[in-house]
């Protein structure tokens, strides 16, 4: 074990375990050991050959599950620890003791390249899937990396762009899952972002590093910045980076040296970057002393088929000639459509990209559950590089699928459509593709749709045609044997979206505020994003966030809530009311609708995953905590519960809400002390400052000027600042004692 403290090291050799020895290790400095860091987050890419990042020099098979685009549907935190100590078990066997990951940033806009890898829209969902993820990785001895900190909603520019956004939804939604996983699952290392925050980068921002990750979250492990994020070493210290990677050929340590012997650095500064690394170190040591099972790639496969089938959104199945088209009746002629049944896409590109241990390929999987016998034909119907004769393959589908007794159609985008390092200019899927959907349904009304893709798309055009749609977003290299277990009813959907499906582009939060201008990206929309602002402005959506079916259904009864220490205890009965054992994913939104303060409509603050047989029920319980009902004041600079009625509502999506009821919240004790800033509205509201007040100074009578001056006197006198009130006392009243009587009112006093 390294003991290891800082005095016994010299300031070159502190400097030196604050960079990497090579693109993916840290140095090793006397018997304090090298450290191997490589990505995820739903694969471990140990690359054996040149280091390039890019996916280019090949890296060790591993199983690749399903990204969190696909993994978040799930709904699932049980789920999403299994897959983190999976990930474990494989890390432990390639010689990696840190995995980059989980992925946190908010979905903020469709557009973003790097969408897949993130988890939701909404911070809650986001931090409990993440934190499970977290706590499954590290119980196997290796150590996560919660990326990327912080507000890197974007693609574009992303090296230098300032993510600029108001103190409120900078707390309440692009930090608050980083929050909550800090604080329940203690990550080993968080990784900062290369973007600015407010015009600061963040591997140089103090504030975030410091004052609000280590000092007000208690966070105790190592701050690593994303590879090549780091633009002056010297200042990122000082903010509280510990770790710069990768590698610098030593040149960035030279600096932290000078900069310490020449006194622009502390040294305890830099001593303490030093001692964090060491700690690491002996994490990482005790960490391979873990006992996990042996890697194997069978049984790792088969856990990714099952986690993929509960990622698999039945967003659409009804019914033509009065009999729905999922689950398949084995047996019947097939046609299946599309490149992506013989070619699959299950994964994003970029530095999360994974050299697999094997791959299922949703045509074989479907022919192996349909039977022998069974017919099944395929045709391509469409390239996903232009290539080909598109009039020719369209033909070809329809003619396949008049023939068959259903179409499987699979649709998406192309790796080359979406990654890491770009965003798309829109949310359409190609325009032949959709043709291709059309002339299938033409010639055969019984289509089902199956979706691959990354980043949200436009489906407007696509539920309006096909009576069945399964959305299997990017679920890893078992994927296709996973949606043939949806598609046959071997595995009862019940995964919800994550992400808001809206109508339009135009309609999006981010719409006008994306992907920034100049280097800069206002986040205009504030706190209104995802779910929130289209319920906020009543916009029509193709699928709502938390949608999803299920080949039974439920029914939700005797919602009883109760206010506790901890926050509200929120119950409901859960009915499975149809013919088939299923799984349904319970929401808790919560609403204050007489707010002081601006609020979205509703909000997601809990939720449980329920398994039922037909005519089962089954007591739903979650606690609804007291942080999370919490606002960020942005006077008093600190999270505040309102007191009051708060709705608790128990929905199946957030636009199906099954039963509501209310329970009273005691507030948090805040008075804000007055200022000479104060309103006159604020002082008059303050039990015994009227009076003083009044004794002070004349204050116009509430109706005084209403038939003179046409206004609301009231009204136009609550909003003035009290230190106004001197300009019309003539003098007979002096700041001074205006200010000795708010001193006296803010001691209880006057």
């Amino acid at each position: 074990m390294t003991t290891h403290d800082t005095a016994s090291l010299s300031t070159r050799q502190q400097a030196a375990l604050g960079s990497g020895a090579d693109f993916w290790s840290t140095k090793k400095v006397g018997d304090i050991p090298s450290l191997v860091l490589t990505d995820g987050p739903h694969g471990v890419r140990r690359q054996v050959g040149a280091s390039d990042h890019l996916g280019i020099a090949a890296s060790e098979p591993a199983t690749c599950f399903p990204p969190a685009v696909g993994l978040g549907q799930s709904w699932d935190a049980e789920l999403t620890g299994e897959v983190g100590a999976a990930l474990g078990v494989e890390s432990r066997a390639l010689g990696v003791d840190v995995l980059l990951g989980p992925g946190v940033n908010i979905k903020r806009d469709p557009r973003c390249g790097r969408n897949f890898e993130y988890y939701s829209e909404d911070p809650y969902l986001s931090g409990r899937l993440a934190a499970s993820w977290v706590r499954g990785l590290q119980g196997t001895g290796v150590g996560a990396s919660l990326k990327h900190f912080a507000a890197n909603n974007t693609e574009h520019d992303r090296m230098r762009s300032s993510s600029d956004i108001a103190p409120r939804p900078l707390r309440e939604i692009y930090l608050r899952a980083f929050q909550h996983v800090v604080q329940q699952a203690q990550p080993w290392t968080v990784m900062c972002s290369y973007n600015r925050v407010n015009g600061t980068y963040a591997s140089e921002n103090r504030w975030l590093l410091t004052g609000v990750l280590r000092d007000e979250w208690g966070f105790d492990g190592v701050v690593v910045s994303d590879w090549g994020a780091v633009q002056d070493r010297v200042k990122a210290v000082a903010a509280g980076l510990d770790l710069e990677m990768p590698g610098s050929g030593g040149a960035t340590d030279q600096q932290i040296v000078d900069s310490v012997e020449s006194g622009e650095l502390d040294a305890a500064v830099a001593a303490r970057a030093a001692g964090r690394m060491i700690t690491l170190a002996a994490r990482a040591e005790a960490g391979r002393a873990v006992q996990v099972p042996a890697f194997d790639a069978g049984t790792h496969h088969a856990l990714a088929r099952q986690v993929a089938a509960r990622c698999v959104v039945l967003l659409k199945n009804d019914p033509v000639a009065e009999q729905t088209l999922l689950p398949l009746d084995a047996g019947r002629s097939l046609a299946v459509v599309g490149e992506f049944a013989r070619n699959p896409r299950y994964q994003g590109g970029g530095s999360s990209h994974v050299n697999p241990t094997r791959v299922d390929i949703p045509l074989d999987e479907i022919r192996a559950l349909a039977g022998d016998g069974t017919d099944i034909t395929y045709a391509a119907g469409f390239t996903t590089d232009g290539g080909g004769d598109a009039a020719a393959l369209c033909h070809e589908a329809a003619q396949a699928a008049a023939a068959a007794d259903t179409a499987v159609v699979f649709l998406g985008l192309a790796a080359h459509q979406e990654s890491e390092g770009f965003d798309r200019e829109h949310i359409e899927l190609p325009a032949e593709q959709l043709d291709v959907l059309a002339a299938v349904v033409g010639a055969q009304p019984r289509t089902v749709v199956v979706l691959s893709h990354g980043g949200v798309l436009r489906l407007s055009t696509v539920a309006d045609l096909a009576p069945a749609v399964m959305d299997g977003a990017l679920l890893g290299q078992a994927g296709g044997g996973a949606l043939a277990d949806v598609l046959f009813g071997r595995v009862n959907p019940s995964a919800r979206l994550t992400e808001t499906v809206p109508a339009r582009i135009q309609d999006t939060p981010a719409y006008l505020n994306f992907p920034g201008e100049h280097s800069h990206v206002t986040y205009g929309e504030g706190l209104f994003v995802g779910y929130r602002w289209y319920e906020a402005r009543d916009l029509d959506v193709t699928f709502p966030f938390g949608h999803g079916l299920s080949y039974t259904s439920f029914s939700y009864t005797d919602l009883d809530l109760t206010e506790n220490d901890q926050g509200i205890s929120a119950s409901v009965t859960i009915t499975n009311t149809g013919e088939r054992t299923g799984r349904e994913v319970v929401q808790f939104y919560v609403a204050k609708p007489d707010s002081s303060v601006a609020r979205p409509p509703q909000e997601l603050k809990a939720h449980a995953v329920v398994r039922l047989a037909p005519a089962e029920s089954g007591r739903v319980t979650v606690q609804l905590h007291r942080a999370d009902l919490a606002y960020w004041d942005i006077r008093g600079e600190r999270w505040l519960v309102e007191g009051g009625d708060y709705e608790v509502r128990a929905a199946a999506s957030s636009r199906d809400v099954r039963v509501t009821s209310v329970v009273d919240v005691t507030g948090d004790a805040f008075v804000l002390p007055l200022t000479l800033d104060s309103t006159l509205g604020e002082v008059m509201a303050t039990p015994g400052a009227a009076e003083a007040l009044g004794a002070l100074m004349p204050i116009p009578a509430a109706d005084a000027g209403n038939d003179t001056l046409g206004v609301d006197m009231a009204r136009m006198m609550a909003s003035l600042p009290v230190g106004r009130l001197l300009s019309f006392a003539g003098g007979a009243v002096t700041t001074d004692d205006l200010d000795k009587l708010l001193t006296r009112i803010n001691t209880g006093q006057a």
